[in-house]
């Protein structure tokens, strides 16, 4: 006779938690929950459920609470992108206004490949009580609900309408978060009167899983087919992407680029593979990027990209590379990625895939002639960066000179969080890291908001760390609550916070395409009244050490200070709008129109078409 099973009679919420709490992974050595805490604001939609099943398990599987959805999603994803992936978080919220209040977190991390598991309360399973608080009605589909809003931004998306069915979403999610290739955010929408349903669950369910990396090697022929064309190269470059770290394949790459002496350029996310004082580091590449990488690219006869999605920033909208007889070979987990524009696919591991090229190419090594005028372009930039680095007594500083002050103050050891505005631009040319995983910037979205959330969520990772967070008043405004959060967790971060009154990022970019000044500095907005916000104030009004400073001396000073305060601390600066480092760089993609009773904009269209000839359209 057959032995049944043995079960355990949960609710569906406590069944995803005891789940959740039992998932394990490898990091340095010590097995670790995968799963380093859940991320919850209670509202009607979870609290009884999922929030009640939390509760008996906060020891071992830590609930955090926020302020703000997007914000706690945010850190969730910082957190994760500072451990390279090796853990993660979850977030859970009601439904309505908070669970969409995720959605624009859910893209930040389906595009940066991170994975953050979502658990947003649904409708009504059974709909006896329909239309429910805050329930979105669709006239002529019945099935759906606002957490139907997931569904572009998840790979993987799964409403729980039984019990039962948390079983296979659950055991699909793990392997969806933990893949090298399929990596991102997972929904699972929980039914919140579904929450509550109990069902005899198999206690092999809850078995202790260990979730390992993954790294798959690449197929043999296309092996042989990228060491060809890379024995052929006279003047090969690499691109470092975020996947290089994610593998934790810095060191392979740095023995890689030094044994077969090929110069290598970071992507926004790539950056920090290599110290800034490697002589082999070129620095950032495509429209933020370096003289020294630039013109490398534009030379290039064979690109090497590993692990990187190549968006348009990295290849200048596809017009950064000149040469018309120029390869590219690419290194990815992902084949969508690693067929992009006509490459040679090597699709694979890039710490393994490394390996297994370097073995292949034996002792070739690209010429000593291409490494000294790598050597030469370096230095020329490292004079430029120098001088826009530099302090200097002008009123309002410019944001290459606040980083120049941060550097000079905490150091690249440091590691630096920011997200969007001008400051990305700045800070991925001029940053000089000093560590894998200091330079951490969200720039696949570039979603205004993030850096302070980011900030909380690199620290959690991080803890013995220094983080400092660089914020444009434009994105204060829009996302600060978390700086409440990280006071609440004895969380310290330093925000350096730029004031210059209005997207002055954008505004440049505006005048550079022949627009008129309209509507992003707040002098040159449909407003009479323009306030003098201090935000010093408001950031002391949720706890945190506050100073404004009026120059690039004093900015180094508290700095200094920074680092003994026992609390989250904000300084403020004022900074100028339209001032930007104007060596290095690339031009980028941004259309200008066609007709227009404005000579600025014509000669803008002028120079658009002139540019658009170098884009590489196969």
């Amino acid at each position: 006779m057959t032995q049944l099973k043995k079960t355990k009679r949960l609710t569906m919420s406590q069944a995803v938690a005891l789940f959740l709490s039992r998932q394990m992974t490898i990091v340095g050595g010590e097995k670790l929950p995968i799963f380093a805490g859940v991320w919850a604001i209670f509202g009607h939609g979870n609290v009884s459920g999922i929030g009640e099943a939390l509760y008996p398990l906060k020891d071992v599987l830590p609930t955090y609470r926020a302020h703000n959805e997007q914000g706690m999603t945010h850190a969730a994803i910082a957190y994760t992108k500072s451990m390279f992936r090796q853990r993660m978080m979850a977030c859970t919220t009601s439904i309505g206004p908070g669970a969409l209040n995720m959605v624009t977190a859910a893209a930040v991390a389906h595009v940066n490949r991170l994975p953050v598991l979502l658990l947003p309360g649904d409708v009504f399973a059974n709909r006896i009580p329909d239309p429910v608080l805050q329930q979105v009605e669709d006239f002529g589909d019945g099935t759906v609900s606002a957490n139907d809003a997931f569904r572009a931004v998840s790979r993987y998306f799964d409403r729980i309408t039984r019990p039962e069915q948390i079983i296979p979403a659950l055991r699909r999610a793990m392997q969806v978060l933990t893949d090298p290739a399929d990596c991102g955010p997972v929904t699972l929408a929980l039914c919140q009167d579904v929450q509550a349903e109990a069902f005899d669950y198999p206690e092999e369910f809850f078995d202790e899983k260990v979730w390992l990396v993954r790294r798959p090697r690449p197929d043999i022929d296309e092996l042989e087919t990228a060491i060809a064309a890379l024995q052929e190269a006279q003047k090969p470059v690499i691109i470092a992407g975020g996947g290089v770290l994610y593998s934790q394949a810095c060191d392979t790459l740095r023995i890689f680029a030094e044994k077969h002496n090929i110069p290598v350029l970071e992507t926004m996310a790539g950056k920090s593979v290599l110290r800034d004082e490697h002589p082999l580091n070129m620095g950032a590449v495509g429209v933020t990027g370096t003289s020294a990488s630039n013109e490398l690219a534009h030379q290039a006869d064979l690109v090497f990209a590993v692990g990187t999605r190549l968006q348009d920033f990295t290849t200048g909208s596809w017009a950064v590379f000149h040469n018309p007889t120029m390869k590219m070979v690419t290194l990815n987990t992902q084949p969508f990625d690693a067929g992009k524009h006509n490459a040679i696919p090597i699709v694979g591991d890039a710490k393994v895939g490394l390996e297994e090229i370097s073995a292949g190419l034996g002792n070739w090594a690209a010429s000593d002639r291409w490494m000294e005028e790598a050597r030469q372009g370096k230095q020329r930039w490292q004079v430029a960066a120098s001088a826009a680095t530099a302090a200097s007594d002008t009123d309002r500083p410019s944001d290459a000179q606040v980083i120049g002050a941060v550097l000079r103050a905490l150091g690249g050891e440091t590691t630096v969080v920011c997200a969007a505005g001008g400051l990305p631009g700045e800070l991925h040319k001029l940053w000089q890291s000093g560590k894998p995983g200091t330079y951490h910037l969200e720039y696949g979205f570039s979603c205004m908001g993030y850096e302070i959330a980011g900030g909380l969520g690199a620290k959690m990772a991080k803890p013995d760390d220094e983080i400092v967070v660089m914020v444009g008043d434009g994105s204060y405004m829009m996302l600060n609550s978390e700086l409440a959060t990280s006071i609440m967790l004895d969380k310290k971060i330093t925000v350096v916070l730029l004031d210059n009154r209005g997207y002055g990022c954008i505004n440049r970019l505006q005048m550079e395409c022949g627009g008129a000044n309209f509507n992003n500095l707040l002098e040159d907005s449909k407003y009479e009244i323009f306030p003098e916000i201090d935000f010093c104030q408001h950031a002391a009004s949720m706890g945190a050490i506050t100073e404004k400073v009026g120059s690039i001396a004093d900015l180094e000073k508290a700095l200094k200070q920074s680092r003994s305060n026992e609390r989250t601390t904000v300084i403020q600066i004022d900074t100028h709008a339209l001032i930007a480092t104007q060596a290095g760089g690339y031009w980028w993609d941004v259309v200008v129109p066609e007709v227009s009773d404005r000579q600025e904009v014509r000669e803008a269209r002028t120079e658009y078409e002139k540019q658009r000839q170098y884009q590489r359209v196969s």
